[in-house]
């Protein structure tokens, strides 16, 4: 059967990389179609309701700034929000937030709704239609054939995806909802290489049977944030998460289990994330630790179902609930249901261009999970590039690429399409270059503009960004030209031990100091006057302060960033043929020719492309 409407963007997968893209292309004026096999489960949080930390909380201020939705709907749904390492400089800083699970659901549903570029269709779809190496639209596992000018796949766990428990595996896609099956086989045909993944789950326990006295409470802050820069929400009574511990006793009676976990019997053969490992992976990598930290963590304000985060495990149900009762606080907790294990199929991201479409089919873009990534956060800025460039490709306009000097968005796009990887990518400061530009608190500066000149930020977004600039610039002059007298400020010096002086001094010359903070200056009435005139805002102090700071370092970075950008704008042809160039080496040509790098400066990155292989492509073409 034909779907009788046509569609600029199909989208197959309601998780975070789907309705990032929908509202991405719809918004920028596609018209979309939003195909997932359960409706009601759209942008559900399958594992752990929180998002944010590190590095994620970066990357989701970067969604924002673009004008994606993640944040809003995230600071809609927020229970507990945190600045983690707010002890370390502001390249470390990143917000972390705990979400009520239902309400996060709703949220991305009502966003998604309001926006009539974007239609529903609830099915499963089982292959996509092809004519002359282009996607041209979808099969559905129920017959029906819906056309559209490109394809998105965002399927998460669902490729072929099965799900273990103990001795016992059964096909799914998450608990409670079935695989996708039929894509994978096509996908193979078609040329295209596969591998397989896992993740896990820990299990979800009933507060009510949980001590809480034993436990040591996290509370939320008590100055509250949030992640997006234009809507903010002050959280009423932010619930607590609290913290226990793993012992001795607990990894004898889960080690007794091993025989039985299908990770140590062989059953599960895909890799699981390094940097969120399971309970029995920590126990047997970690084997010199006596104990591991467990976070108990709410699920919403209104259930009593709690998420048990760092006690991944697909281990059976009986060894799951004896070991938890061996935890402090958790001696006679209930479960709501067992942890487990999930297996699927991925698709190596070297096959993919800048934009996440496919190298191999024209129209057909990949994003989140089916592109080796972990993390709801990865996912969705995946879907939200994903989108966008499907949209400009339908009709007609420049790709939108972001390099690893513009955001962590363009460090994992452009990791993952010249690395690859070949278990769970997790994004992390540390894979960043230039981490003290692309910080939590200038993501609207360095993006929101290239929203705006692209459709998707608004004019509102736009405004506020250059009144924040403005206002950091006006109050960085103000505090140059500002003295103040010895005897005021030494006083502040002292507490600070830090040199006093002996005359007077610009406000600027102290808050360039490592111990003295902003709020230190305000014992200046002109300071705390001018603030008040002028009505400068929160985000323009913090932003005024790290420059002031941190300008040396800044600038440092900027520069090295610039001069390695000049190697992104020398361009290589697509259909450049390596084997010409006799002088490289065979992996170097190999790398190349599989990888089709866009820039020089990419195919610096490419493992197996030596330094000596680069200079001879910059001979050949002229550099």
């Amino acid at each position: 059967m034909d779907y009788k409407e046509k569609y600029d963007v199909i989208i197959v997968g309601g998780g975070h990389a789907g309705c990032e893209a929908a509202h991405a292309a719809a918004t920028l004026g596609s018209k979309v179609l939003l195909i997932s096999q359960n409706l009601e489960t759209i942008a559900r949080m399958s594992c752990n309701p929180a998002m944010g930390g590190i590095a994620k909380g970066q990357i989701l201020r970067e969604i924002d700034a673009l004008g994606g939705m993640s944040a809003i709907v995230t600071d809609r749904s927020t229970i507990q929000f945190r600045m983690l390492n707010k002890s370390k400089g502001p390249a470390m800083w990143s917000p972390r937030a705990q979400c009520d699970r239902k309400l996060f659901e709703k949220e991305w549903r009502l966003t998604l709704e309001r926006n009539k570029n974007i239609d529903f269709y609830q099915d499963s779809v089982e292959s996509v239609m092809l004519e002359k190496q282009k996607a041209i639209g979808v099969k559905t596992k129920m017959g029906v054939y819906i056309k559209g000018e490109s394809v998105i796949l965002c399927n998460g766990t669902f490729l072929n995806g099965l799900i273990h428990l103990g001795e016992k595996n059964y096909k799914g896609g998450r608990s409670g909802e079935p695989a996708a099956e039929g894509i994978t086989k096509q996908l193979i045909d078609l040329g295209f290489t596969h591998g397989r993944m896992k993740t896990g789950t820990p299990p979800r326990l009933d507060g009510r049977t949980i001590d809480y006295s034993k436990t040591e409470e996290q509370r939320g802050d008590k100055e509250q944030g949030g992640f997006s820069y234009i809507e903010k929400h002050n959280i009423k009574n932010q619930k607590s998460c609290f913290i226990t511990y793993t012992s001795e006793e607990v990894h004898q009676v889960l080690q007794n289990g091993f025989e039985k976990s299908p990770m140590f019997t062989g059953r599960i053969q895909g890799l699981g994330p390094r940097y969120c490992p399971s309970i029995e992976d920590k126990i047997v990598r970690f084997a010199d630790k006596p104990r591991h930290q467990l976070f108990i963590e709410p699920e919403g304000k209104e259930t009593i179902e709690i998420y048990l985060n760092g006690f991944s495990t697909s281990l059976p149900e009986n060894i799951q609930i004896e070991a938890l009762r061996k935890i402090k606080g958790l001696e006679n907790v209930k479960l709501f249901r067992a942890g487990y294990a999930i297996e699927y199929d991925y698709f190596p991201p070297t096959q993919l261009k800048t934009t996440l479409e496919t190298k191999i089919i024209e129209n057909l873009f990949f994003c989140g999970q089916i592109n080796g990534t972990t993390g709801y956060e990865e996912a969705a800025c995946q879907g939200l590039i994903a989108g966008i460039n499907a949209h400009q490709k339908v009709i007609k306009k420049d790709e939108f690429v972001l390099t690893r000097s513009d955001a962590y968005i363009g460090v994992l796009i452009d990791d993952l399409i010249t690395k690859g990887t070949d278990e769970p990518y997790r994004m992390f400061t540390s894979r960043a270059e230039y981490r003290l530009l692309l910080r939590q608190d200038n993501a609207d500066i360095r993006l929101t503009k290239k929203g705006y000149d692209l459709g998707l930020a608004d004019s509102k977004r736009y405004k506020k960004l250059n009144t924040k600039i403005d206002q950091t610039e006006n109050l960085i002059k103000f505090l140059k030209k500002q003295n103040i007298e010895p005897e005021k400020i030494n006083k502040v010096l002292k507490e600070k031990k830090s040199a006093v002086v002996t005359q007077k001094r610009k406000l600027f010359s102290f808050l360039s100091r490592p111990h003295v903070k902003f709020d230190d200056l305000l014992i200046s009435k002109e300071l705390r006057d001018y603030l008040k005139e002028s009505k400068i805002s929160k985000d323009a102090i913090e932003q005024a302060e790290i420059i002031i700071k941190y300008g040396g370092y800044l600038e440092k970075e900027a520069e090295a960033a610039k001069k390695l950008s000049k190697l992104e704008d020398i361009k290589i042809p697509q259909d450049f043929n390596y084997q010409k160039l006799h002088s490289i080496s065979t992996e170097g040509k190999e790398k190349l020719a599989e990888i089709k790098p866009r820039s020089i400066g990419q195919a610096s990155r490419i493992s197996g492309v030596s330094p000596s292989d680069i200079n001879i492509l910059l001979i050949y073409m002229g550099r």
